[in-house]
């Protein structure tokens, strides 16, 4: 049996039909598989069809360059990841402050802790408001605060000395 005779003969013909068929059948689940991965990646109709048409129309090739161009990450991925971070940022902002000794539950404007009576914060020494400890002025009556000395804690709500006003 000769190569020639091979060729010729009908199974040659059949080996042949089935590889184009499987040619084929493999062209049309690349496109498919470019469809669904690119619905799963990009919210816009046109980009999806633009992919699944560069897929289809460079055989072989197409999908290959859409991998290349395609969002890196899952429209569900993106999704939870800004859904999680905006949680976070909810529980950053209702965040229940506490008393650093006795880990009860004070509201923000509190001077003292009601259950170990620990300072939290101090008085404005001309309104009476609550200062943070990094404050340099009262921000609702502009007192300003006196600052700290180095390596001591800060003293709120003390006043600074004002400077008398000197003419030239």
């Amino acid at each position: 049996m000769t190569l020639a005779s091979f060729i010729s003969s009908g199974t040659s013909h059949a080996v042949l039909n089935g590889l184009l068929f499987f040619a084929f059948v493999l062209w049309l689940c690349l496109g498919f598989w470019a469809y669904k991965d690119a619905k799963r990646r990009m919210e816009d109709p046109l980009f999806v069809g633009l992919s699944v048409l560069v897929a289809l129309v460079i055989p072989y090739i197409g999908p290959f360059i859409y991998m290349l161009f395609r969002p890196p990450e899952y429209l569900s991925d993106v999704r939870e990841r800004e859904l999680e971070i905006k949680a976070i940022e909810d529980r950053i902002n209702a965040a229940d402050h506490r008393c650093p000794v006795c880990h009860a539950e004070v509201d923000e404007s509190y001077l003292v802790c009601p259950v170990c009576t620990t300072k939290l914060k101090q008085a404005c020494v001309s309104c009476g408001a609550p200062l943070e400890p990094i404050w340099q002025v009262c921000p609702y009556c502009e007192t300003p605060i006196e600052p700290a000395e180095p390596g001591a804690p800060p003293a709120l709500g003390t006043r600074r000395p004002r400077r008398a006003a000197t003419r030239r």
